[in-house]
């Protein structure tokens, strides 16, 4: 049986995921070619 729990986790994942393309979108915007440098190195920092 799926708990309301469950749902409402799947409900906050699909949200991020939306957020984060919408980041990502932005964030190419501002930083253009370097967008996938920059998100490594901070995310290996």
């Amino acid at each position: 049986m799926i708990t309301k729990e469950a749902v409402d986790l799947a409900k906050k994942i699909v949200e991020l995921d939306l957020l984060r393309d919408e980041i990502w979108e932005h964030l190419a915007e501002v930083a253009g070619e370097h967008a996938h440098e920059l998100l490594r190195i901070v995310q290996n920092s």
